[in-house]
């Protein structure tokens, strides 16, 4: 498979050694002084372009692939208040877009036992729940794409709350999210229920990039000749 890389920093050159290591093709490298390369003959000639950069510049980027005739697989977050206007825009056209906050598999798994946690945690009103996420100084949005991912799967199963907010909540309905950034710090992502009498906490900790780039490979073989808007769990199938 031919790839192209959109966003050659850390994560960039982390997917560039894996995709080598399973014997694809790097055909292209864009970064933010050689956007002009998004017009070449050698980025079209990739089956899929992987796109790790900024939520200010994520869509254009995708567009850009998409022009190219490019399928897209992406893990930038922070854009996703335009996902309906970006699904229309993939059905309308044909293309071809693969999302997720989160690509590492533990991750993932993470998601399903949350919303099951949830389910569980949703009769039992002395509980209240709440959020705590840690990444590294250069993260760009916060809450991180993974929290909101998991505050999403909570706010769909516990009826008492009704939305999220970033810092220290206001009301009993608002699911706090604390977001920390310090060092280098992978990714750490903790689901607190606590009671008068005692809590309950389940944590995700990342020790480095290299499952979210495995991840991202892994679905860039998947997006391979597929259409339409994809994500992990057509993937993974939980």
């Amino acid at each position: 498979m031919k790839i192209a890389l959109i966003g050659y920093g850390k994560m960039g050159k982390i997917i560039e050694r894996i995709a080598l290591e399973r014997g694809h093709e790097v055909v292209c490298r864009i970064d933010i002084d050689n956007q002009d390369d998004f017009e070449s003959k050698e980025f079209a000639s990739a089956d899929v372009a992987i796109e790790f950069t900024a939520p200010s510049v994520a869509i254009a980027n995708y567009r850009r692939a998409w022009k190219a005739g490019v399928a897209v697989v992406s893990g930038t977050t922070g854009w996703n208040t335009q996902l309906p206007e970006i699904k229309s825009e993939i059905e309308e056209n044909n293309y071809t877009l693969f999302w997720a906050s989160n690509f590492s598999l533990g991750v993932n798994i993470f998601f399903e036992l949350n919303k099951k946690l949830a389910q569980m945690m949703n009769k039992f009103s002395a509980y209240d729940v709440t959020m705590s996420e840690t990444h590294h100084i250069h993260k760009l949005d916060a809450p991180s794409g993974t929290a909101v991912t998991l505050a999403e799967g909570i706010l769909e199963n516990i009826e008492r709350k009704s939305e999220w907010v970033l810092g220290e909540n206001k009301s009993e309905n608002q699911l706090s999210i604390d977001a920390i950034r310090e060092g280098e710090v992978a990714g750490i992502h903790t689901i607190k229920y606590e009671s008068a009498a005692d809590f309950i906490e389940i944590t995700h900790h990342a020790y480095n990039r290299e499952g979210f780039a495995l991840g991202a490979v892994l679905a860039a073989e998947f997006t391979c000749g597929k259409k339409g808007f994809l994500g992990m769990n057509d993937m993974l199938k939980f």
